[in-house]
């Protein structure tokens, strides 16, 4: 598998939106830049916030695109474009309503299973064969609260599951940025919270 050279986080901007679920890849793009001392800095031409960090020896560029979440990939692509990054070495961390909360899926590939952002993603990278580290937040059980939920704070033991989970995969990063998903999807597929 390639080694990535990007991690996207996705979520939309302001404050009213920070602590909602759709917003767990900014959480985790946030974590990783603190734990490694790197400041975010608005990037006009990225259409979004910009790091870069170094992990495993390898500069990795982190956005966070500021288009909201519907317009994701304009942010991914540009900066994806601008630096010659295929597709492949592209690392999307998004929330994922399939999956429980605090659980933690690994991905190559695949449709957007109605993710706006994913959807946007495919549409500007003209690709789907990114990597995608899907953080559970669950369902609310009912397709017409889909919109509410996401966009509303989880209770505070869900939030915490989800603080660890992120934990979890910065543990997983040596396996996950030279490329080695097998092995990392062995660790956080079977990760219990």
């Amino acid at each position: 598998m390639a080694q990535i050279k990007l991690i996207a986080g996705l979520g939309n901007p302001g404050t009213q939106y920070e602590a909602t679920r759709h917003n767990v890849g900014f959480w985790f793009l946030n974590e990783l830049a603190r734990s490694k001392g790197a400041q975010f800095k608005h990037e006009r031409k990225f259409h979004g916030e910009v790091a870069k960090v170094n992990l495993e020896g390898q500069d990795i560029w982190l956005i966070k695109p500021l288009t909201y979440m519907n317009r994701s990939g304009q942010a991914v692509a540009s900066l994806a474009h601008f630096y010659k990054i295929p597709p492949e070495s592209i690392l999307v961390v998004h929330d994922e309503l399939d999956i429980a909360t605090g659980l933690i899926r690994l991905k190559k590939g695949g449709g957007h299973g109605g993710h706006n952002g994913l959807r946007d993603m495919i549409a500007q990278l003209g690709d789907k064969e990114f990597m995608r580290l899907r953080l559970g937040i669950d369902h609310p059980g009912h397709s017409s609260e889909v919109s509410h939920y996401v966009l509303s704070k989880p209770k505070p033991e869900d939030a915490r599951l989800m603080e660890y989970a992120i934990d979890e995969v910065l543990r997983q990063l040596h396996l996950i940025i030279p490329g080695e998903m097998e092995k990392a999807m062995n660790h956080l597929h079977s990760y219990k919270p």
